[in-house]
C-alpha cells in the first residue's frame, strides 16, 4: 500500500488471470479491495481481458500463449480501452503477481500495447522508485544478454527483440 500511496496511485487494475494468492492471502480480491478502499484507491479486475492465461484457444501456438495473437483479440483490446479511459480520471497501477516488471506479462504484453498506443508507462520498483518503461526494457536486454551499441540495430529494434525474447521465457504454457 505504501508504494501505491507514495506514487499517488488512485486506482489499481488487477491484470492477474486469477485474482487469488495461496502464498499471500492479503492479495486475494476481497482483502485487496478492502485495503485499497480504506486508502481511497479504486480497484478493477481486468484479468479476464488482460490476463496472460487466455481461454481463447486461437491465442496458443504449441500450447504457449502468443502475445501477438492475444493482443489482437477483441477482449484484450476492450481491456486496453478500459485502462486508457480510466487513465483520464485516475493514476492507474497495473497489478500482477510478479514483483519485478521484467518478469511479468504486464510489461511484455500489456505495457507494450499501451506504449504503442501512446501511453506514458513507468514501473514501480520494490524501493518505491519509478522506472521509465524504456529503462525496464533495457534491463530486459541485459537479462537476455543482448549487447547494445550495435551499429546495425536501432534501440527500437533491440527493444522489439527484447519483447520477443522475454515472451518466450515467461509466456504461459498450458498442459497439452
Amino acid at each position: 500500500m505504501s508504494l501505491l500511496l507514495k506514487n499517488q496511485v488512485t486506482a489499481v487494475a488487477d491484470v492477474r488471470s486469477s485474482p487469488y494468492s495461496r502464498h499471500a492471502p492479503h492479495f486475494n480480491t476481497d482483502a485487496l479491495m478492502s485495503a485499497l478502499n480504506e486508502n481511497g484507491i479504486a480497484y478493477v479486475f481486468l484479468g479476464r481481458e488482460l490476463g496472460a492465461r487466455s481461454d481463447d484457444a486461437s491465442c496458443y501456438i504449441d500450447n504457449t500463449v502468443s502475445y501477438k495473437k492475444l493482443a489482437n483479440t477483441p477482449l484484450f483490446l476492450s481491456g486496453i480501452r478500459r485502462v486508457e479511459d480510466g487513465s483520464q480520471n485516475y493514476r492507474i497501477a497495473l497489478m500482477c503477481s510478479e514483483r519485478d516488471p521484467t518478469e511479468c506479462h504486464r510489461t511484455i504484453l500489456v505495457s507494450r500495447v499501451l506504449k504503442e498506443r501512446g501511453a506514458s508507462i513507468s514501473h514501480i520498483l520494490g524501493d518505491g522508485t519509478l522506472e521509465p518503461h524504456r529503462n525496464t526494457m533495457l534491463r530486459v536486454l541485459d537479462i537476455l544478454g543482448t549487447p547494445r551499441g550495435d551499429m546495425l540495430d536501432s534501440e527500437d529494434d533491440l527493444i522489439a527483440r527484447a519483447y520477443e525474447g522475454r515472451e518466450k521465457q515467461i509466456a504461459y504454457r498450458r498442459e497439452g
